[in-house]
């Protein structure tokens, strides 16, 4: 079924809404369109949908359209949107449950190397409790091989102080092995 955004009246099919809301609990229903997260959302010229129309998808029960679209894996999560909502509507929280649930389904990645930074991110965070840079960006830069394109500002950075080169845990690790274990282990099958 081919879904065009239009300004007719088109059916909803609630089903996906209620899952999303029942999953999430973020009221997706009470979007208005009033296109507030997609005016403020920094990367909206990079996806497919905007945010405001990923709502209108939600509610039209698009859900294969958006498990396979870029957008899902465009978010960068800053909550900008969320921060503007009108409605509280934090759409940021509903992309990471798209993303979960395409990963879960087996859905093909149109963006590989957003996919692969998630994932090691979250193995970072895994292993350390929270995010150090040098160890997340070696990670990421040996799984997807792309070695030198960025060299020059991550050089700066480092001279800057801005990544820290030995790592440190913090409190609560036993914590974090619990969460990732309920969580993430379900839907990526384990650390890659």
């Amino acid at each position: 079924m081919d879904y065009q955004l239009t300004d007719q009246p088109v059916p909803r099919d609630p089903a996906f809404a209620n899952e999303i809301i029942e999953a999430t609990g973020v009221r997706v229903d009470r979007c208005y369109q009033c296109m507030t997260c997609t005016l403020g959302c920094p990367v909206a010229d990079a996806m497919d949908f905007p945010p405001n129309q990923v709502m209108r998808l939600i509610d039209l029960g698009a859900e294969e359209v958006l498990l396979s679209s870029r957008t899902i894996w465009m978010c960068v999560t800053c909550e900008t949107c969320f921060a503007r909502c009108p409605n509280q509507i934090d759409t940021a929280a509903v992309m990471d449950y798209l993303r979960e649930k395409a990963t879960a389904k087996g859905v093909a990645v149109p963006e590989a190397r957003v996919q692969l930074l998630h994932r090691v991110f979250a193995e970072n965070i895994r292993s350390f409790g929270k995010v150090h840079e040098a160890t997340m960006l070696m990670a990421y830069k040996l799984k997807s091989r792309d070695f030198f394109s960025d060299m020059g500002i991550g050089l700066k950075l480092f001279l800057k102080g801005k990544i820290p080169l030995f790592p440190s845990k913090v409190k609560g690790m036993d914590e974090i092995k619990r969460i990732f274990e309920k969580t993430y282990d379900q839907t990526f099958g384990g650390k890659s």
